[in-house]
This record gives structure tokens, sequence and C-alpha cells, in this order.
């Protein structure tokens, strides 16, 4: 049996944070700010696995109000999610993102970031794709506040 999930999160840009995209550093003078390092892609790729899986979101399995999680790698936390679906008999079968920011550009990143997502899912980089766009001016991603992303997951019964 074939399921999907969907998945989203935005943060705001903060000076003095990282800019990690998918588990990718990228060169920036500002980051996201957030509880965990703010990856707001992984995030999303978190929530759309989880719903695929019916295993709820990312604040049942890793809240904020956790200290446990305060500036955690979100790559770590998604291959948990991982090892979450793997117990529960679930394969991925591919994934899709579109990040959504103003600056900088991501498509210099988007190969390494196909390839960190893959290497975190356990899938090949083919099953990955990452799309970027823009705000277009309108909105806080328009406005260069912060950065969204959204992402669906196709799962299936492993075997």
């Amino acid at each position: 049996m074939s399921r999907s999930g969907i998945g989203y999160d935005s943060h705001r840009l903060a000076t003095g944070r990282r800019l990690v995209i998918g588990g990718v550093r990228i060169p920036n003078d500002q980051g996201l700010e957030g509880h965990s390092d703010a990856d707001v892609l992984a995030h999303a790729m978190i929530d759309a696995l989880l719903g695929a899986a019916g295993l709820g979101d990312i604040g049942d399995h890793f809240p904020d109000s956790d200290e446990l999680w305060r500036d955690a790698d979100s790559i770590v936390l998604l291959g948990a999610v991982v090892a979450m679906l793997l117990e529960h008999g679930l394969a991925i079968v591919n994934v899709d993102c579109t990040v959504v920011m103003e600056a900088p550009k991501l498509a210099p990143h988007r190969q390494a970031i196909r390839e960190r997502l893959a290497q975190a899912l356990g899938i090949e980089v083919g099953r990955v794709n990452v799309k970027a766009s823009t705000g277009e001016g309108i909105g806080f991603v328009g406005r260069g506040e912060g950065v969204a992303a959204l992402a669906i997951a196709n799962i299936r019964d492993a075997g």
C-alpha cells in the first residue's frame, strides 16, 4: 500500500545563526532562528514522512519545550524518523520539496542538499527532488524576513 504525506515549516531569519538547509550549511550573514538548528527543509521533510506514516508531527517527537533538542542537528532527527518508519514496516519511495526564500540562491547548493537528504533517508539521490522558489517580494519570505519549505513524501509497506 502506498501512502503520501505533506510537510510545511517556516523560520525567521536571524543574525548570529548558521543557515542550514537540508543538512547543508549555506554561507549567509543570517541563519534561521529556532530551538534546534532550524533546518526548515529537514523539518518539512520530517513532517511529510510522519504524516505519511500516520505518526503525528515533529512536535510530538521532538518538542521545542524539551532542552534535549536545543541546537539539535535536524538531519539526525530526520534519521530518527526514518528509523521509526522502518520499525513500522514502512519504506520511503521518494520525496519532493520546495524551499522558498529570497536569498541566497539555492541553486549552487541543490545537489549537495539532494545528496545529504538521500543519505539521511537511506534512498538513492534520484528519488530526492529539491526545488527553489522566491516570494516575489510578497509576505515574510518576499520581504527577506524568513524561509519556508514544503515537502511531500511517498512511502509504502516494506517487503
